[in-house]
């Protein structure tokens, strides 16, 4: 029998992106970031600015599952504390 190497490509990458509201506190996620996310308090609020002044921003990259629990938890965590705040999971190019 002949051998053939199966090369299996990595898995596609999809990134989490955090949408701006005028309702969500910002102290609210940058505890999202935090605890959902693993970002330290400094990088949490630069990626909390960067929503806020550009109207979204990146908050992880991930395989697709991956990608798509994260939004699941922001959208609960939200909901839970009553907040608007919205994330999305794009893929990247």
């Amino acid at each position: 029998m002949e051998r053939r190497a199966q090369r299996v490509e990595p898995p596609k990458l999809y990134q989490v992106v955090m949408l701006n509201d005028d309702y969500t506190p910002m102290e609210f996620v940058i505890a999202v970031l935090q605890e959902l996310f693993g970002k330290d308090r400094e990088t949490a609020t630069q990626i909390m600015l960067k929503i806020h002044l550009d109207g979204r921003g990146v908050c992880g990259v991930y395989p697709r599952d991956i990608a798509a629990t994260k939004v699941d938890q922001v959208h609960q965590a939200a909901a839970k504390a009553g907040h608007p705040l919205q994330a999305t999971l794009e893929p990247v190019e």
